[in-house]
C-alpha cells in the first residue's frame, strides 16, 4: 500500500492525456439505474413515516426500531453480496441487479400486506436486503472504473445523480397521492413499475466485467497492482489504515438518527398537514444535488478525510438548529445542513477508502465498511427512538448532539491524516 496524496502509485503506468478529466461511462450508466431506482425507492420513503406513524398509530419508539432493525439487517447481506461479487471476476453487474431487482419486488409486498405489521415487515426487510446486496457491488464497479485521484468527482457524479431521483420520487408521491385522494396503494404499484425500469436499464447499460468500464489504460493498472493486492486480499481487515476508517465511520454513524426523524420533527415543529409531508425532503436532497460533485472535486485536491469530517459537523449544527424555536428559517437551515452533509459524507468516505482495497477484494471490503455503518446506525436510529418515547424530543435531541459531537473528536484522531492511493 502507498500513502500519498497525489492519488497515483508510482509505478503505475502513465494514462492517456484527458482520462483523469472524464467521467468514465460506467459511472454515468451506474448513476442513470440510481437516479431511475431511487426515484421509485424514495416514493415509498417520503410517504412511509407518514403511513407507519400517522396511518397505523405506531409510536416513535417502534418506528425507530422498524427503521434501525432493517437498516442494520442488511449488514449479513451487504457482506454476502460483496463477497459474492468478487468471486469470479465478473460478478458486479449480476449481484447488483438481484439487488435492485430484490427492492423492486417489495413494492408488491407492500401492495399486498395492506395494515398487516408482518406483511409490512416482511417488506421492508426485502427492500432493504435488496438495497444491500446492491451496494457493495455497485461502488466497487464505481471505484474499479475511475483512477484513483478523480474518485471523489466520479462518486459526486453518481451521487448527484441518485440525488436526482431521490429529489423526483417525493415528487412523483405527491402527485399520486393528489390524484388518488391519498391512495396509498397508488403509489406502491407506480413505485414497483419505476423500479423494474430501472433494473432494465441496469441490464442494457451497465457493461459487466470485473473493472467495467476501465478501458485500456484501467486493465494496464489493475495488472500493474494484481501482484501486490493480491497478496493482500485475505489481509483486508487486517490493514491499520483501513481499520480506522471502519472504526470513524462506525462511531459516526451510531451517533446519526436517521433523516426521518428529522423530518418528523420538522413536520411536528411547523404542524405541516399529512399532505405536504412527502414534500419535506425535497430540501435537502435539491441541495445535495447541487453539493455533490463540487464536494467531490474539492475531496480530491484536499484530501477527503476534512470533508467528511466537517460534514459530519454540518449535521451536529442540524441537531442544534432542531432545538431552537421551530419556524420557516430554522427548517430551511436544517434541511441546508442535511445536504451539506450527504455531500460531504457519503461519497467521499466511499472515494477515502476505495484505493485503501486491493482490486479483487474492493467489494468485499466497501461491504465491510457499509456494514459497519449500518450496525451503528441501527443502534442511533432505536437509541432515539426510547430517548423521545421516554424524554420527550428535545432532551433526546440534547442526546444526541452530545453524542455526535464527542464521535467527531473521536473521528478526527482516529482518521489517517494522509490517504491511500
Amino acid at each position: 500500500m502507498y500513502l500519498a496524496t497525489t492519488g497515483r502509485r508510482p509505478d503505475a503506468p502513465p494514462r492517456p492525456a484527458g482520462q483523469g478529466r472524464r467521467v468514465p461511462g460506467t459511472v454515468i450508466a451506474l448513476g442513470a439505474v440510481s437516479l431511475v431506482t431511487d426515484v421509485s425507492s424514495e416514493m415509498v420513503t417520503a410517504v412511509l413515516p407518514l403511513y407507519l406513524v400517522l396511518g397505523l398509530g405506531l409510536s416513535p419508539l417502534q418506528f425507530g426500531f422498524l427503521d434501525g432493525l432493517f437498516n442494520g439487517a442488511t449488514a449479513v447481506v451487504r457482506l454476502l453480496g460483496g463477497r459474492l461479487a468478487d468471486r469470479g471476476g465478473g460478478r458486479h453487474r449480476t449481484v447488483a441487479g438481484a439487488g435492485y431487482l430484490l427492492s423492486a419486488l417489495s413494492r408488491l409486498g407492500l401492495l399486498l400486506a395492506g395494515g398487516a405489521a408482518g406483511g409490512i415487515a416482511a417488506a421492508l426487510a426485502a427492500d432493504r436486503l435488496g438495497k444491500g446486496v446492491r451496494t457493495a457491488p455497485r461502488d466497487a464497479m464505481i471505484s474499479l472504473s475511475a483512477p484513483p485521484e478523480a474518485l471523489g468527482r466520479a462518486f459526486g457524479v453518481h451521487r448527484a445523480m441518485d440525488t436526482t431521483g431521490a429529489l423526483l420520487g417525493p415528487l412523483v408521491a405527491f402527485a399520486v397521492l393528489w390524484a388518488t385522494t391519498d391512495a396509498y396503494d397508488a403509489v406502491f404499484v407506480v413505485s414497483f413499475a419505476i423500479g423494474l425500469f430501472g433494473v432494465l436499464v441496469l441490464v442494457l447499460f451497465v457493461p459487466a466485467g470485473a473493472v467495467p468500464g476501465a478501458g485500456v489504460a484501467g486493465a494496464a493498472v489493475a495488472a500493474a497492482e494484481s501482484t501486490s493486492t493480491g497478496r493482500r486480499r485475505s489481509r483486508v481487515l487486517g490493514d491499520p489504515v483501513f481499520r480506522r476508517v471502519v472504526t470513524a465511520a462506525a462511531l459516526l454513524g451510531a451517533a446519526t438518527i436517521g433523516d426521518s426523524f428529522l423530518y418528523l420533527l420538522l413536520q411536528r415543529g411547523l404542524d405541516l398537514p399529512p399532505l405536504l409531508f412527502p414534500l419535506m425532503p425535497l430540501g435537502a436532497a435539491a441541495g445535495y444535488l447541487l453539493l455533490a460533485v463540487p464536494a467531490g472535486r474539492i475531496a480530491d485536491r484536499t484530501g477527503r478525510r476534512i470533508p467528511f469530517l466537517c460534514g459530519h459537523a454540518a449535521l451536529l449544527a442540524a441537531y442544534l438548529t432542531l432545538m431552537a424555536p421551530p419556524g420557516w428559517p430554522a427548517a430551511v437551515l436544517v434541511l441546508v445542513l442535511l445536504a451539506v452533509f450527504y455531500a460531504a459524507t457519503d461519497g467521499v468516505l466511499m472515494a477515502l477508502a476505495g484505493p485503501v482495497l486491493p482490486l479483487d477484494g474492493r467489494a468485499s471490503g466497501l461491504a465491510v465498511l457499509q456494514t459497519g455503518q449500518a450496525l451503528a446506525r441501527l443502534v442511533g436510529a432505536a437509541g432515539f427512538g426510547a430517548a423521545w418515547t421516554w424524554w420527550g424530543p428535545r432532551p433526546a435531541l440534547a442526546v444526541a448532539a452530545l453524542g455526535l459531537a464527542a464521535a467527531l473528536v473521536a473521528a478526527w484522531r482516529i482518521l489517517p491524516e494522509r490517504e491511500a492511493s
